[in-house]
């Protein structure tokens, strides 16, 4: 399998160079070069971690580059060396889960060590990483960049914890993500790890991260991110669509090349374009829900063709969907208009310097055959809460609940009788206080009293992440203006000279 750049199909990478780099030197998102079918006979029976390797032998494995690919050795490695016990707090990785009373599926995808959708790639990133580190023969250290909006930060602070040859730095905005959030990345551990607050929003931390990246090649560190512009980041998310299609072939509920529906709550668009691998590859999909919240560009750019992100970010009890520009959808119209290198650029350029483009009416209509955006507002996403818990007594954070609010308008609107799976990306107890109060119409300011009475209530375990926080010591504090990112990244890499 060769990686090359959407903006420039001459800018070509094996597995190991796409993930050291993370970005492409133009600037663009390495994207594989075609999607070979899988055997869904073969694979129906198989465990997470089987679905796992044979998935990835398609994209890391092969003769195309060389000795620049991994061994089927290499990637058995990596697959068990993530998806354990040890990381997850179910063997299952991720479990499915029937909502009878709303008619919907459920993946769990919060049984990881930071309680978020996040863990199923960055537990075994970091394997990837080292893996290709050594592949490439780099002779200095990996400084790792990281813009998130909630949940990338810890994950990639938790898996990339005194990994060898690596630092890496998180950039967060401070009003920006909940209570726990905050506390799960200021109390990382870690002798190689950076945690810096920021006054401004995710877009603010994510366009500093690609600017220097762009702009730092020849510096004594090499470069790279944990964000899913990372395809190596990007590629384990594909795992848990075909695990969670085959728990429904098992349990009977379809039979084997029925096809589903998937709701994905998105703000970065990069959990649901592992979607769109996934259904490349030849896994039943009929219409992958794209849920926003509030700021819903993504909404309006899968209506009208029109991308506008000259608008008010709204801070929302969703924070990890608060993204205006969402830069895996580079990667759709790359593969959608045919891999058209010169197309993508001249789009990119624009929304670089007038906020906004529009795609040609083809592009749309190609993209429209898979993909369906609908979003939910505040008051919607905390009577989605209130009605889960009243119709089906199970607990769901504010991301799902946008998810589950954008199933019933879904349903409503097209009528689709396929069976429909709902992406649960993180443990209602991340956002206790939102989830409590939605629940049960009583404020509590103090997130860990929320947890308490949220676990009295529900008699759902607390995550393990999430039981001990409250006792750890909190090591990072810093906070910076966005203006100030460029600088702080430039001293960092300074001080490793």
């Amino acid at each position: 399998m060769k990686y090359i750049s959407s903006r420039n199909k001459n800018e070509v990478a094996s597995i190991s160079k796409a993930i050291t780099k993370g970005l492409a030197s133009d600037g663009g998102l390495y994207t594989p070069s075609h999607f070979e079918k899988v055997d869904l006979e073969k694979i129906n029976k198989f465990s997470f971690n089987e679905i796992a390797k044979y998935l990835f032998e398609f994209y890391f494995a092969g003769s195309t580059m060389g000795d620049e690919n991994f061994s089927k050795e290499e990637i058995v490695l990596c697959v068990d060396k993530a998806y354990n016990t040890k990381n997850f707090e179910s063997s299952e990785i991720c479990p499915t889960v029937n909502f009878k009373n709303s008619s919907f599926h459920e993946i769990q995808l919060y049984k990881g060590p930071t309680c978020a959708f996040k863990d199923i790639a960055l537990t075994i990133l970091p394997h990837f990483m080292t893996t290709s580190y050594k592949k490439q023969k780099l002779n200095k250290p990996i400084y790792i960049l990281v813009a998130t909006s909630g949940d990338t930060g810890k994950a990639a602070l938790s898996g990339f914890a005194d990994v060898e040859n690596t630092f890496i730095s998180v950039f967060y905005p401070t009003e920006g993500v909940s209570k726990i959030q905050k506390l799960q990345m200021q109390t990382s551990i870690g002798a190689n790890v950076d945690v810096v607050g920021i006054k401004g929003n995710f877009d603010d931390c994510q366009r500093a991260v690609k600017y220097a990246m762009a702009h730092n090649k020849d510096s004594g560190v090499f470069l790279s991110s944990a964000n899913s512009i990372n395809i190596g980041r990007l590629l384990p998310q594909m795992t848990y669509y075909f695990s969670s299609y085959f728990n429904l072939v098992n349990n009977n509920e379809i039979k084997l090349g029925d096809k589903v529906n998937f709701v994905v709550p998105t703000g970065n668009f990069g959990d649901i374009l592992a979607g769109y691998f996934a259904k490349l590859m030849g896994l039943p999909v009929d219409k992958l829900v794209c849920a926003s919240n509030k700021n819903n560009v993504l909404t309006d750019f899968l209506r009208t063709g029109k991308y506008n992100a000259k608008r008010e970010l709204f801070k929302t009890t969703s924070p990890s969907m608060d993204i205006l520009v969402s830069s895996n959808l580079e990667r759709l119209l790359f593969i959608d208009s045919g891999y058209d290198d010169i197309l993508v650029k001249s789009l990119m350029e624009s929304l670089n310097k007038n906020g906004s483009f529009e795609i040609p009416s083809t592009l749309l209509s190609k993209i429209n055959e898979t993909f369906i955006g609908y979003f939910a507002d505040e008051e919607e996403c905390a009577s989605t809460i209130k009605t889960t818990w009243e119709k089906d007594k199970k607990l769901i954070d504010t991301h799902t609940a946008i998810a589950v609010s954008c199933f019933n308008k879904f349903i409503k609107e097209t009528g689709a009788k396929n069976k429909t799976i709902v992406l649960s990306t993180a443990s209602a107890y991340k956002f206790a206080s939102d989830v409590y109060k939605d629940i049960t119409g009583n404020s509590d300011a103090d997130a860990f009293d929320a947890i308490k009475k949220l676990n009295e209530l529900s008699n759902e375990d607390i995550p393990k992440g999430i039981n001990a926080l409250n006792t750890l010591p909190v090591r990072f504090t810093d906070v910076i203006d966005s203006s100030s990112i460029d600088n702080y990244i430039n001293n960092k890499i300074s001080s490793f000279n």
